[in-house]
């Protein structure tokens, strides 16, 4: 069974800059990527991020781990009143 290879909708090929040329695929744990004007092919392995994919915000934060940061509130006053 071949393996389905994707095109990236508005990406520019790094070697011949023809846009929506190149495609993308995964086997065997490593990405592959390569472009269908050109020679251009490049391989890439699959990374798992550490935080389970989830970008770390004030919501997934401990109150303690909130006031060590840097981050400071801003208040909006109103001019008229």
């Amino acid at each position: 069974m071949p393996i389905p290879k994707r095109f990236i909708a508005g990406a520019i090929c790094p070697r011949c800059a023809a846009m929506d040329k190149v495609r993308t695929w995964e086997q065997n744990g490593i990405r592959y990527r390569d472009c269908v004007a050109c020679d251009f092919f490049e391989q890439l392995p699959i990374e798992v991020p550490a935080t389970h994919g989830e970008l770390e915000t004030r919501v997934n934060r401990t109150r303690k781990e909130q006031e060590k940061s840097d981050i400071q509130t801003v208040r909006i006053l109103d001019p008229k009143g």
